[in-house]
């Protein structure tokens, strides 16, 4: 009877010491998976930072171009207030990168591709204006933003990557076990028309 009990008792204790094991398992587990995903995601945030950074010049830059442009006699008022819009419309979409949605993205692209728009037909009408294409200081905010559409390509390919790698890791297992139930989601990506290899078409020179 006693050897019964006995046994009882340590095949009870070996199931303890199993579930105790799988406890301290999944939470040191948990706990691994926690802290990576909070740097990648802290990454990708950053790079989300140096795209609107980015972003952020050229507004200012077109700003800047709109003023200089704007002092040329006779130009023509509705490509001004075009670019003007977009402009406007192109800054009032902010987006928090960990939690938006493929739609949220969207709209944040083709509002920036509409200022990209108005920017394009600004500069051809430029053409008309012999003066105005000769100011340096016009021609020296052309080259700034020349420089500052291409940043604009290399930090959102950067952001993608740092998604990319966050993505992934909540992806793998066991940490897609772990993923929701921590409240890590996945991150959306950009995705141009072309792919976010190449830079708007936009062109700064004239002949």
């Amino acid at each position: 009877m006693k050897k019964g009990l006995f046994a009882g008792l340590g095949c009870l204790g070996i199931a303890v010491i199993g579930i105790l094991a799988i406890v301290i398992i999944g939470g040191v587990l948990a706990y691994n998976f926690n802290n990576k995903a909070v740097v990648l995601q802290e990454d990708a945030k950053t790079a989300w930072s140096n795209v609107e950074s980015a972003y952020q010049r050229r507004s200012d830059l077109i700003g800047n171009l709109v003023k200089t442009v704007q002092g040329a006699a006779d130009f023509e008022r509705n490509t001004l207030k075009e670019v003007i819009e977009a402009r406007a419309k192109a800054t009032a979409v902010n987006i928090d990168p960990s939690n938006i949605t493929p739609d949220q993205m969207a709209q944040f692209q083709q509002a920036q591709g509409g200022l990209t728009s108005a920017l394009s037909r600004l500069l051809v009408t430029v053409e008309r204006y012999p003066d105005l294409k000769a100011n340096q200081n016009f021609l020296n905010l052309q080259t700034q933003l020349e420089g500052t559409e291409n940043r604009i390509n290399v930090e959102r390919n950067r952001y993608n990557e740092q998604v990319g790698v966050y993505n992934k890791h909540l992806k793998v297992l066991p940490n897609s076990l772990f993923a929701g139930m921590l409240g890590f989601n996945e991150m959306t990506r950009f995705k141009a028309e072309e792919g976010t290899e190449k830079a708007p078409d936009i062109d700064f020179n004239f002949e």
